[in-house]
């Protein structure tokens, strides 16, 4: 018997604020092996699963060897996998909910290729971090043998044909719900690159009605993250809305469920002021966000209720579910775009059932939907909200040990004015540790410091009144967060 925190310990694969993830050299077969008996195990006794388990994957390279390595731990187990092939985290958790089977998606989500990571989902939606321990706590029973001297497969098993109709329900989804006239009229860019979504966009934005222009297709992955977007991606949508017209461009991370939409001049949006739109948009009572994100979600007065969480999915799940009552609708999204339904909706007639995990389609499709109801532009539904900039950065390899001791440092020694008073112009006023430590400043600004989940970063949040000040405040911030590298 192997325990599950041995294998945890000794391959520095850990779990994060989105599933397992690490470097793919740690990442061997053996140790996907592992952790998916374990999980495997785990949904036996807590769920009592039927025995059947449903995979997919992103497009990074090292995916395809990680699925034939769940492949055979699922085989080994006893059990049957249904392949999904390559497509959307949240098509494969949808594929789960409404099959009441575990699932798993191979995905690093926007890290670089360079690592990889297993999410898991039980038979009711994504694991939560009780589940996760209960996963850790497992200990598995499996033949060594199997793998060579690196720990990988001897004899790895071929992928089962694919199963379409992971796909087909997550595009019929959308256009049940927005209706196939939903963005009739609409000129759309997508940026496709190495997105494993970036067929089903252009396919669900077609059946809604708009014309379609993909553009920037890579078959080299590209780590896009929507919390911190490159230059070179800010740089190919502007010059792509200068030489076409667009009235928006959209686009995703790796595994496409964080999005990306900018306005007509190629203009990103941040993923939480997305976030606030597409839940006015769908007519959102209850909101659960992390304290991260802009509060121009507050300052809006737009929602009766908000929950204030952690950073990480299965931290706005619960607080959704802290937020649910009879007759209430109730979402969540992250900085990074990503939007969680907890409860199902209507609109126009139409009935959208809940899903309760990141999806990158429906905050998109939701806001230009609005905007062609009302024949506006993104900007114009900008324009609504409070003028509150964030914007967020990290310094990358950044040890996580480093990280946590520097801000209990400046907890302890309450050093928030000496290091970032004269940058802000002003006193911490108030603090809040739910997740990292978050300074708001007399002056109206904000500065949150967080080690990555996912990484060995080192991030931060700014938030201020303009997006220049943002702009500058980040700037500055990371420069002194520089001259604690060690």
């Amino acid at each position: 018997m192997v325990p599950m925190e041995q294998v945890m310990k000794q391959s520095g694969v850990a779990f994060g604020t989105s599933g397992a993830r690490g470097l793919v050299s740690a990442m061997t077969d053996r140790v996907c092996y592992v952790y998916t008996r374990a999980f495997i195990k785990y949904c036996e006794i807590s769920y009592h699963c039927e025995r059947t388990i449903a995979i997919a994957g992103d497009l990074r390279p090292s995916t395809g060897r990680i699925l034939k390595a769940l492949t055979a731990a699922s085989y080994d187990a006893g059990w049957k996998v249904i392949y999904c092939g390559r497509i959307p985290s949240p098509a494969i958790a949808l594929y789960g909910l409404n099959k009441s089977l575990p699932t798993i998606m191979v995905t690093g989500s926007h890290i670089p290729a360079d690592r990889n990571g297993i999410k898991f989902n039980h038979p009711k939606g994504e694991i939560s971090k009780v589940d996760e321990q209960g996963i850790v706590s497992q200990a598995v029973d499996f033949d060594e043998n199997i793998f060579d001297d690196q720990g990988m497969l001897k004899n790895a098993p071929e992928l089962p044909a694919v199963e379409q109709e992971a796909e087909e329900n997550y595009v019929r989804r959308y256009v049940d719900f927005f209706g196939k006239d939903g963005l009739s009229g609409l000129t759309l860019g997508v940026y496709q690159h190495s997105a494993v979504g970036r067929d089903i966009v252009v396919r669900v934005l077609e059946a809604l009605g708009a014309c379609v222009k993909p553009f920037g297709r890579s078959e080299t992955f590209i780590p896009v993250d929507t919390e911190a977007i490159r230059p070179e991606d800010e740089k190919l949508a502007r010059d792509f809305t200068h030489k076409d017209f667009v009235d928006a461009v959209l686009s995703t991370d790796g595994d496409s469920d964080r999005p990306l939409l900018a306005d007509d001049v190629g203009m990103w949006l941040r993923g939480d002021v997305l976030g606030i739109l597409a839940a006015q948009a769908l007519g959102i009572k209850r909101v659960a966000t992390p304290v991260s994100c802009n509060t121009s979600l507050e300052k809006s007065e737009s929602f009766e209720k908000i929950c204030r969480t952690r950073i990480g999915s299965p931290y706005v799940i619960a607080g959704m579910e802290s937020l649910v009552g009879e007759g209430v609708s109730v979402a969540g999204y992250e900085a990074n775009g990503g939007f969680l339904l907890e409860t199902d909706i209507e609109m126009d007639g139409r009935t959208l059932k809940a899903l309760p995990t990141r999806d990158a389609l429906l905050p998109m499709l939701a806001v230009l939907a609005q905007a062609r109801r009302e024949r506006k532009c993104v900007v114009d539904l900008l324009k609504r909200l409070p003028r509150r900039f964030t914007l967020s950065d990290r310094l990358k390899e950044f040890p996580t040990a480093v990280s946590k001791a520097k801000i209990e440092e400046i907890r302890e020694k309450k050093l928030g004015d000496s290091l970032f008073g004269k940058i802000v112009g002003g006193k911490v006023s108030s603090l809040n540790e739910v997740d990292g430590y978050r300074m708001e400043f007399d002056s109206g600004d904000i500065v949150h410091l967080r080690p990555s989940g996912n990484a060995p970063e080192l991030r931060c949040y700014v938030e201020a009144d303009s997006k220049d000040r943002a702009a500058e405040l980040l700037k500055n911030c990371l420069e002194v967060m520089e001259s604690w590298r060690p």
